[in-house]
C-alpha cells in the first residue's frame, strides 16, 4: 500500500506511541527520534511503519514526562548543562556560537549532548582553537550536508556537539526533520533563560 494511502493511527494510537517513546528517551537515553518512536510502536503492539506521531508531539510527552518523573533531578541537570553551554558560548565566541538542540528546548537528561552550532570559514580554525587550548575533540560524520564538520568534546556535565558551518549560512532559519524550525540562542539570551 503506497506511503499516503496507509491508515493514520487513531488519535489515541499517536498519543500512546508519543507517551511510550518520550519513556524510552528520558529512560534508555535515546536521542533519535524515529528509532523511539519505532521502538515504542513495536512495545504497544502496533505497526512500526504505520504513520507515527511528529517529533513536536513526542517531545512534549518528553517534557511532561521529565516533570512528572523526574522533577528536581532534571532541573538540575537542564541547569548544569545550560550553565556548561554558556561557557562554551563564550569560549567560541570569535565563531558567531549558538546553542540549540534538547539542551535549549529543555528535553535534554543525563544523556543528551549539548550541540553547538558554530559559524566558520573553516573547520580547522575551529580545531586549531581547541587544540591550542588543549582541549581534545573528536571528529564525527556530519548527518548534513552543509555542516562542514561536527566536532565532539567532553565536559564536566555532558559531550558537546560542536557543529561547523560556513558563514553564510548564520542568517539561515535551519529546520528540524520534521520542518519546524530549529530554534537557537546566542550567549546572552541564554544567560538570560539560566537567571529566570
Amino acid at each position: 500500500m503506497p506511503r499516503h494511502e496507509r491508515p493514520r493511527p487513531s488519535a489515541t494510537a499517536r498519543t500512546s506511541i508519543a507517551s511510550a517513546a518520550a519513556r524510552l528517551m528520558a529512560e534508555d537515553g535515546i536521542t533519535d527520534y524515529h528509532l523511539a518512536k519505532r521502538k515504542a510502536a513495536r512495545q504497544l503492539g502496533l505497526n512500526e511503519h504505520a504513520a507515527l506521531p511528529d517529533n513536536a508531539e513526542v517531545e512534549a510527552e518528553l517534557r511532561a514526562y521529565r516533570l512528572l518523573y523526574q522533577g528536581e533531578d532534571h532541573e538540575e541537570i537542564l541547569a548544569a548543562m545550560r550553565q556548561t553551554a554558556l561557557e562554551l558560548l563564550e569560549l567560541l565566541a570569535d565563531f558567531h556560537p549558538y546553542l540549540t538542540g534538547s539542551v535549549l528546548d529543555g528535553t535534554a537528561g543525563e544523556h543528551s549532548n549539548i550541540d553547538i552550532l558554530l559559524f566558520a570559514d573553516s573547520a580547522k580554525e575551529v580545531e586549531i582553537f581547541l587544540l591550542n587550548r588543549g582541549i581534545d575533540i573528536e571528529h564525527v560524520e556530519p548527518r548534513n550536508e552543509r555542516v562542514e564538520a561536527v566536532l565532539v568534546m567532553e565536559t564536566d556535565t555532558a559531550d558537546a556537539n560542536l557543529v561547523i558551518m560556513p558563514p553564510h549560512l548564520e542568517r539561515v532559519s535551519l529546520k528540524h526533520r520534521d520542518g519546524r524550525s530549529r530554534e537557537r540562542v546566542r550567549a546572552d539570551a541564554l544567560r538570560a533563560l539560566l537567571l529566570e
